[in-house]
């Protein structure tokens, strides 16, 4: 990125950025979409009945942990191939 003037570095920030933005909100749906397909199942009422809030509930907090814990795993993963010298194999 050091090779790029302030113009392109701008740019390349603002494309990583909606990249990002754009991943999250993938995420994001692809959690709402599978926890209303798991706890959702009564269509009588507007408003979730307790079982369904504390089935939402478990299930986001469920994605959330799994998620964090995966980022920590990548993270690690990340600094033993920096502190190697590269990618595995190589």
């Amino acid at each position: 990125m050091d090779s790029l003037n302030a113009s392109e570095q701008r740019e390349l920030q603002s494309i990583m950025e909606r990249k990002q933005m754009k991943e999250f909100m993938t995420m994001y749906s692809n959690l709402v979409q599978s926890c209303f397909d798991s706890c959702i199942n009564d269509f009588t009422s507007k408003s979730l009945g307790s079982r369904e809030e504390s089935c939402v509930m478990r299930c986001i907090d469920k994605h959330l942990k799994s998620s964090e814990r995966m980022g920590n795993r990548f993270q690690e993963q990340n600094a033993a191939m920096s502190a190697s010298g590269g990618l595995p194999g190589r």
